[in-house]
Order: structure tokens, then C-alpha cells, then sequence
């Protein structure tokens, strides 16, 4: 929470001075901060592997204790590219990192790329939003996952604030992934963002809510996947536009031109054991 820290003048006698002085030294003290200076965020925070991005956030890195809601336009594209770095360290002693809903299977081999061992994935496919919020809820009192991965598209505000209340007892990064579109309704999850890719393989980050004072421009980050780096030439690392060849226009005489068009015109025969 964001209070206004008063001055010595105006807490009153010296006894009340002192446990007041003693209260802000402990966890009270933690959770307060000016609404025009960062957070310290919670004692856990793991490093997302990007430096422009540790130092806009409250504690330096993803949050424990708290849901870190993602925003996107659309779903299955950027998750492993921003959150890859942060993954390894945060699963590190063997505990699983926890994919519920994922809109894609899980591609292993990318997956290994980050330094995720396939044994430590558990992938859930809830049949209903109902069970795979109450998947998540569990999961986060269990406190049994290393991190947890969420595509909750159809997620209440109030089912969000029940998520977010679990989570404060949980002792790994949460991250629930949801639509664009919801980006002007009210969330309880501490940290929201919303996330594009862009050209030149950067990620767009613009955070709509932290602990702390707003920010004035978004994040540009360059996140190029571990696997496909070392096969990508110079060109397409840069986006650079490939050249375009010179149509050659081409001249069909009266006859041509009516066999090209009776050609169009028939229905093209199937084509037996295609694709077999």
C-alpha cells in the first residue's frame, strides 16, 4: 500500500514516536513505500534476465507473494521469450514449473533451450475456466511449483482478487496470461503488463500497474530464442527487409491467352495421396 509517512512533528508524544519508529522497521515498514519511489518489493524476487526491465520492477525481478497479470494480443507467441531467462533459476533444486491451459502443447525441445529439463514440466489441460482456476488456486496453496504459468482469458476481476489472495502465501512466481482487451478492467494482481512483439526480434513492455509511480514510455527488450539464434543469419537477427525482385511483365498472344483462361476456369483434379 502506498501511505503518507508522517513527520516527527506530527506523530505526537516520544512513546508514541517510538512504536511507531518500531513498526515501520519490521514488515509494516516493507509494505509502505511513496507513491512517487519504487517498491521494495517482497523478500523473494527472481531476476527476469533483462536489466532495463529488474530495474522498473518492485525488488528487482518477478515477484513472489503476488500474480504477475500479462496482457497480450494474442496468445502462445512471446510467454517463453520474456519469461525464459527467469525460469531456469526459479526451478532450480528440481521443483516443476507448472503450464496450465497453455493454448499450444509445450515444445520440449525449446523448452531445453532455456535449461528447462523436460521431467520438471507439468503440463494440466483443464476441460472448463472453472477448473483451471481452481488448478491454479491449489497449485498456489500447495506452494508445490518451482513457477506457474496460467492462460486465463475468461478470468473474473473477483476470481482474480481470490487468485491473488492465494498467492500471497506462495513462494514462487505466479504469471497469468489474459487478453489485451481487458486491459481497462480492474485487476487485483500487484503487477500488470502488457506485451507485444515487435521488429528486430524486441518485446514491447508496457506496464500498466506497480508498486510504484507510473512509467512514462514502454520497455524495448531484445529476446531472440536460445534455439533458433545460432540458426538465424545476420539478416533476419536485424528484421532487415529482404530485396524485392522486378516483376517482368509477360506477353501472351490472342490463343495464349485463351488457353490461360479456359485453364482457370476448370475445376484442378484431386490430386490422389496428397500429403500421405
Amino acid at each position: 500500500m502506498s501511505l503518507p509517512i508522517a513527520s516527527a512533528a506530527s506523530c505526537g508524544p516520544a512513546p508514541a514516536c517510538s512504536a511507531a519508529a518500531s513498526l515501520l522497521q519490521g514488515p509494516l515498514g516493507r509494505a509502505l513505500w511513496r507513491g512517487s519511489e519504487l517498491a521494495g518489493g517482497p523478500a523473494s524476487a527472481w531476476s527476469s534476465g533483462f536489466a532495463a526491465l529488474d530495474a522498473v520492477l518492485p525488488g528487482g525481478g518477478w515477484p513472489a507473494q503476488a500474480l504477475s497479470e500479462i496482457l497480450q494480443p494474442r496468445p502462445g507467441v512471446c510467454e517463453f521469450r520474456l519469461l525464459g531467462p527467469a525460469l531456469a533459476p526459479a526451478l532450480a533444486g528440481g521443483r516443476p514449473l507448472l503450464l496450465i491451459n497453455p493454448p499450444f502443447t509445450p515444445h520440449l525441445p525449446g523448452l531445453a533451450a532455456w535449461g528447462l529439463a523436460p521431467r520438471q514440466l507439468l503440463w494440466l489441460a483443464p476441460a472448463t475456466p472453472l477448473q483451471a482456476l481452481w488448478a491454479l488456486e491449489q497449485a498456489l496453496k500447495s506452494n508445490a511449483a518451482g513457477a506457474l504459468m496460467a492462460w486465463l482469458p475468461e478470468a473474473s476481476p473477483e476470481q482474480l482478487r481470490r487468485l491473488q489472495a492465494c498467492a500471497l502465501g506462495a513462494h514462487a512466481p505466479c504469471f497469468v496470461f489474459r487478453p489485451e482487451a481487458v486491459a481497462t478492467q480492474s485487476s487485483a494482481a500487484p503487477l500488470r503488463l502488457r506485451l507485444r512483439p515487435q521488429a528486430n526480434w524486441e518485446l514491447e513492455l508496457h506496464l500498466l500497474k506497480r508498486r510504484g509511480p507510473a512509467l512514462a514510455a514502454p520497455l524495448r527488450l531484445r529476446a531472440v530464442p536460445p534455439a533458433l539464434e545460432p540458426l538465424l543469419s545476420q539478416r533476419l537477427l536485424q528484421d532487415e527487409p529482404l530485396p524485392l525482385a522486378t516483376p517482368t511483365p509477360i506477353t501472351l498472344t490472342a490463343p495464349e491467352s485463351r488457353d490461360v483462361l479456359a485453364a482457370l476456369a476448370r475445376p484442378a483434379r484431386h490430386a490422389q495421396g496428397l500429403g500421405v
